[in-house]
């Protein structure tokens, strides 16, 4: 198809997404359309389903050579997640002052590790009165642009797709893995790992679960499957069941790392909670970028993917919007889960050719909490 003839074909179907245009009506809605970074351009967007939105979701942008990208997916409360989003980005400027300003897979893995156990401390600390923080938990997915290289850190099942031009065509290529229990090979690693618990991972109704309690086999946080200490006081919330006393923890704090050197080759990269990929291949988030104007392109994978949650539903999206928050039946959480999606355009022109070190510059022209 000719350019010309495909770009009217595009702005068509662009004026027919009902559910875009929707998007921006939705009081759960929010999004950034499009702004620059040292490499390219970015767009976000979230849509809350859970009564108090759990997703936390950062990006920031250093004034002339660094992009920090962060998900943060938490379960069973806000607090992990939030901490996540307040610490973690500022343990990565410790570790690299501590590098000679410099960046590497090493400095955002013990970031991540440093932020794990602050948040095991604070859970200690205040755990008395509020019992409720030895069960919250949170997936953490952080990816940093340094160098003209990506580093990515990950805990849960949050994903990273990298739009790249092979022959001419657009594929998506997953960066990262879903540690989820419903994987098979997940379900293999937790059983290499203890093979003393025959019970380390229960399929409870169809779902996986560490324990019966948890699908996602690494988190920062949900310290009662990590440390004893936290499953054996009477303060235990009595909506979950204790689990048996244990000498070692079952859930994994221990990020998965990726790095990969950017080419000219790279178009885009996708960072986006489990939310998004319940409705979304990698394969159609991918084209769905290809295919449309960046501004606003966020909102229109988060749209496309409540589009689908509706349909399999039998409903409209206009329906989806008038529930409320929450898990009962109606609820908005009966549709789908928190979401959170973030874009990023990479244009090698951008790229900084000599980037001063990671601290000279780490003061963020913009803060995005999403």
């Amino acid at each position: 198809m000719h350019s010309w003839l495909e770009n009217i074909v595009n702005l068509y179907r662009n004026m027919r997404n009902d559910n875009f245009a929707l998007f921006d009506e939705d009081p759960l809605g929010r999004s950034i359309n499009l702004q620059s970074h040292c490499y390219g351009e970015f767009s976000s967007a979230v849509v809350q389903a859970n009564t108090t939105m759990e997703d936390q979701s950062q990006i920031e942008v250093a004034s002339n050579n660094a992009l920090f990208l962060g998900i943060y997916d938490g379960h069973g409360g806000t607090q992990a997640s939030r901490f996540i989003c307040e610490h973690l980005f500022k343990n990565l400027l410790r570790f690299a002052n501590d590098n000679e300003n410099d960046i590497t897979e090493a400095t955002l893995r013990n970031a991540v590790s440093a932020t794990e156990e602050g948040f095991l401390d604070f859970a200690k600390m205040n755990y008395m009165h509020q019992p409720n923080l030895g069960y919250v938990g949170s997936c953490c997915l952080a990816g940093i642009i340094w160098k003209e290289t990506l580093h990515v850190a990950n805990l849960g099942d949050s994903r990273v797709v990298i739009g790249t031009m092979v022959n001419k065509k657009i594929r998506a290529e997953q960066l990262t893995r879903d540690h989820n229990c419903n994987d098979e090979a997940i379900r293999e690693e937790l059983r290499a790992m203890h093979p003393d618990d025959p019970n380390v991972v229960i399929n409870d109704n169809g779902s996986w679960r560490v324990k019966g309690f948890i699908t996602v086999s690494r988190a920062i946080g949900d310290a009662y499957l990590k440390r004893s200490e936290f499953t054996l006081r009477e303060s235990f919330p009595k909506l979950e069941i204790v689990p048996e006393p244990f000498t070692r923890g079952v859930l994994s704090a221990e990020p998965e790392m990726h790095t990969r050197v950017l080419t000219d080759n790279d178009q885009f990269i996708i960072f986006a909670s489990d939310g998004l990929w319940d409705f979304l291949s990698n394969k159609k988030a991918a084209e769905i970028v290809r295919k449309n104007p960046r501004n606003g392109i966020a909102k229109r994978l988060l749209s496309t993917a409540l589009a689908v949650a509706a349909k399999r539903r039998k409903v409209t999206y206009r329906k989806i919007q008038a529930a409320a928050t929450g898990r009962n039946n109606v609820s908005r959480r009966s549709f789908h889960d928190d979401i959170s999606v973030i874009v990023v355009f990479l244009d090698k022109t951008s790229f900084p050719r000599q980037p001063a070190g990671f601290n000279e510059a780490s003061e963020s022209e913009g803060y995005y909490p999403v």
